[in-house]
């Protein structure tokens, strides 16, 4: 009977494994979404970067979401809320945000290159105001759309290239650089 118990072990072992694995897909963290609520730590985050706040998420056993804050104007740091239940998300272009084990998979949608920098080529920056009929990353495209001698642009979101937003127009396209709090885009 003790030899049969194993082979039985392994067949309930193999089924339950096969039961248990979700065939869903997972929910990963996104730009542009916030998850207000179920907050336990709030840690300023210098690196700026919302895969370290995903990170700290991981390592820390309470930690089931988080939400990453972007430094604005008022707030010179980026910062991390981790949360300890999982509150639904909401858009809000503050923000990334992401439940334990997702991953941080950043949208990018069409000619824009969400948290990209194409470095160098500058002829031209200015500041971004902001303005509530466009987001600011979509001024800066505009202007290099109306501008002749412009090929790309990036925006760099407020404390990440200063402590206002600021637009970089580029007579050259540069190759593409993973760079959070940064937009780009190629026009021509």
């Amino acid at each position: 009977m003790k030899a049969y118990a194993p082979k039985v072990g392994l067949t309930l072992l193999a089924a339950l494994l096969s039961i248990s694995v979700p065939a869903t897909r997972p929910a990963y963290a996104q730009t542009n979404f916030d998850r207000p609520g179920a907050d336990y730590l709030r840690a300023p985050l210098r690196s700026g970067d919302p895969a370290d706040c995903g990170l700290a998420c991981e390592r820390d056993r309470h930690c089931r979401a988080w939400s990453f804050s972007y430094p604005t104007e008022r707030s010179e740091t980026a910062v991390c809320w981790l949360k300890n239940a999982v509150p639904p998300r909401i858009a809000n272009r503050c923000c990334v945000s992401g439940v334990r084990g997702a991953g941080v998979i950043e949208r990018r949608i069409g000619p824009v290159e969400t948290s990209t920098d194409r470095s160098g080529g500058d002829y031209r920056n200015f500041e971004v105001k902001k303005d509530d009929r466009a987001d600011a990353d979509q001024i800066c495209r505009h202007a290099c759309d109306t501008d002749s001698k412009c090929r790309a642009w990036t925006y760099a979101r407020p404390g990440y290239a200063g402590k206002a937003a600021r637009c970089f127009l580029k007579k050259e396209i540069k190759p593409p650089h993973r760079r959070p709090g940064f937009t780009s885009g190629v026009v021509r």
